[in-house]
Formats: C-alpha cells, structure tokens, sequence
C-alpha cells in the first residue's frame, strides 16, 4: 500500500489556472488540471498525491464574497477525513482576506491549509505558478503544520497574518506583524516554534456567512454623516482604520456620539491600526478613553484583512454583541499577539 501522502487541490480561480487568449489572459475549465497532469515535476514519487477539484463557475478573486468563504471551507470540511492536507488556489487580489477567514472558519481542522496562486499562469513560460504550487503541496504533506497557511514565492506564511504588498512582484504578500513560518529556498525550513499546536474539537462552521460588516478608513476632516451611514442599519459590524495605535479625531463629538449610537444598536465597532507595521491598544493612550466608553474595540496587531474577516465569522456564528467584542480582541487562530 503507498504511503504517499493525499493532497486535495481546490482551484477556486486566479491567474494559475488562465490561459491565454486573444483576449488576454482568462480562466478556462479544464486548463489547469491539464498543467498540472502534463508537468512531471509533479508527479515524482517526492511529490504527494493530488486530487484535483476545479470550481465552476471559477471564481475572479476581485468578486469574492464572504459566501466564497463558506464555500471553500464545507469543501475542505467535508473532506478532512479523506484527505492528509489542502491546497486552495486563489486569485491574488482578495487571497489574503479569504486566507484569514479560512483560519477562523476551519480552527478546529487540525490539517494543513496552504493557499497560494500565481502572477503568471502555470502554462506560461516564466509562470511563478510551478514554484507555488510545488512549495504549497509539499508544505500541505508536513505533519507539524496544522493550520491556514499563504504560500507565495520564497515565504510560508500564516495565513491571517498576511497583506497583499506588490501587485507584481513574484514576493506579493508579507506578514508585517508576524515573521515568516518558514522559507522555501533550496530546501523548505519551517521554524516549528512559530507554528500553532494541535487543534482541537470539531470545524463548526455557521449555516451562512453574512453577517453585514462595513470598513471605513478615518482621514483628516472626515465627517460625522460618513460614520453614521457605515454604521446604519442593516450594518451589525464595523472596521475602522484608525491612526497609528488606533486614535480618531475625538475631540469631534459627534463622531463619539455616533460611534455611541451605534454600540446601543448592538454594532460591534473593532478598530485597526493604518500603519502596516502597526498596534492597536485602546487601554494605551488616554486619547482613547471615548473610544472605548462607545463601545470600540481594540483590534491589537491585527491585520485589516483578518479583523474585517474575523468579524464578519463571528457576528455570523451567532454570538451577542459583547461576545463578539470579547472574542475579537481574543486569539483564535494566531491572527494577533496578545
């Protein structure tokens, strides 16, 4: 019997799998899986078993819904028993929201989940796609990683750590608050210290994911009306980029007054730092005091990404308003350092 280990290779969408057209590049059924059966690299007896499970309609990344989210998760759920790992390839756009929200929606899976995708189509000559494909299965076949992970170019990272940080180069995403997992040079190096333990209970995952959550970005002069309508009904959730270590204009009481109307309403109001490498502690600055007298939440170190991704998981599963505040500023799946 072999003992190779089985990967499950979910293509959602994204450039790896687009083939090029009079059009341009665009995403075509059956393209990838044919890369990928006429690639030897592939198929050495190093390399894991794949299954390969195209997505149709495939998914434009820029489209994304939280429902995708969802989607992609009971796929890899209902398949956990079945399979050693989980490779999800993505279009780079929106990769590292759908990265998060698989780490808060599958903690429990205690299995490897690799996500990566690619600038250049696997079929192209100089496609990044081989490299981040081969490093995402291998990594997916390790037994000491048991959760979401990004895999892009030279870097293993965790995948509700990530930001997108070049729309072009082949080193795309970086982990501002975290150091990298591991690096794949000429051997793959996973520093285990870095790594989350076992997991443990089952993937509880809600009947749907739709929570309405907005995101609003605080700048110089903005108004009290444009607060007031993110936080309007049927709003249950919102992130705000705040100022370095998490402070707003307060001395615009109508901006508390509205943040204050909205905490009575039951919205959750989480608020990250603008700054990529940034920390959000509402206890830090005095400045922050009515912050936290209307209800706003500190998101610590987390990213925009993960803490928009967070919210909308946990106001879907179901849990009052001040739960939800609770477990934002909780680590669930290493998303923040506490």
């Amino acid at each position: 019997m072999s003992d190779r280990k089985r990967i499950y290779v979910a293509y959602v969408g994204g450039t790896i799998g687009m083939k090029s057209t009079e059009s341009g590049y665009a995403p075509v059924p059956g393209h990838l899986t044919e890369q990928v059966r006429d690639n030897p690299q592939l198929h050495t007896a190093e390399v894991p078993e794949l299954s390969i499970c195209e997505y149709a309609p495939l998914l434009d990344s820029a489209n994304a819904l939280p429902a995708d989210w969802l989607r992609i998760a009971r796929d890899i759920a209902t398949r956990r028993q079945h399979y050693d790992g989980f490779v999800v390839l993505h279009g780079t756009d929106t990769m590292a929201y759908t990265a998060s929200a698989l780490a808060f929606l599958l903690r429990g899976l205690d299995k490897p989940v690799v996500v990566t995708g690619s600038q250049i189509p696997l079929g192209v000559l100089r496609s990044d796609g081989r490299q981040n494909l081969l490093t995402a299965v291998l990594v997916a076949a390790r037994d000491d990683v048991r959760e979401v992970c990004l895999v892009f170019g030279s870097h293993i990272l965790r995948g509700c750590r990530t930001v997108k940080s070049s729309a072009s180069g082949f080193e795309a995403f970086a982990s501002p608050n975290l150091p990298p997992l591991g690096m794949a040079g000429v051997q793959i190096q996973v520093d285990e210290s870095r790594l989350l333990g076992h997991a443990s209970g089952a993937v509880g995952l809600p009947m749907d994911l739709d929570a309405p959550v907005n995101l609003l970005r605080v700048y110089p002069g903005m108004p009290a009306g444009l607060l007031e309508a993110a936080m309007a009904p049927p709003a249950r959730g919102l992130i705000v980029e705040g100022y370095g270590a998490g402070t707003l204009p307060t001395h615009d009481a109508a901006l508390l007054r509205t943040l204050a109307a909205g905490a009575e309403r039951g919205v959750v109001v989480g608020v990250v730092s603008q700054c990529v490498d940034g920390r959000v502690d509402l206890n830090a600055y005095a400045t922050s005091q009515p912050l936290i007298e209307a209800g706003a939440v500190g998101g610590l170190d987390m990213t925009t990404e993960a803490a928009y991704a967070k919210l909308v998981v946990l106001l879907s599963e179901g849990h009052d308003p001040d739960e939800v505040r609770r477990l934002f500023a909780s680590d669930l799946a290493g998303e923040l350092t506490v």
